[in-house]
């Protein structure tokens, strides 16, 4: 986020997504570079570990995402756009 750009106003892009996906898997591993299109379990985030992160990305945004939307993603590129729908609709 730079200095011009709120909270409010930042949207999730892969770079903040892969973040926080390492951060909720508790892990130093890093997210691959070409992770956009890979389905999460071909990543190893199973459910939990996307939960965890969706909770994150909520506490980030302080909007609600629920539970069953966040789990229909199958891709980290489909959370994005479902995260940033959220945010949008705000």
């Amino acid at each position: 986020m730079d200095r011009t750009t709120t909270p409010e106003q930042e949207k999730l892009d892969a770079p903040l997504l892969a973040e926080l996906m390492t951060r909720a898997a508790g892990a130093p591993e890093s997210v691959p570079g070409d992770f956009l299109d890979a389905p999460f379990e071909d990543l190893g985030y199973d459910s939990l570990a996307l939960l965890e992160t969706a909770g994150l990305i909520q506490a980030r945004w302080s909007t609600a995402l629920p539970d069953a939307v966040v789990v229909e993603a199958r891709t980290p590129r489909e959370l994005i756009a479902l995260v940033n729908d959220a945010i949008a609709s705000r």
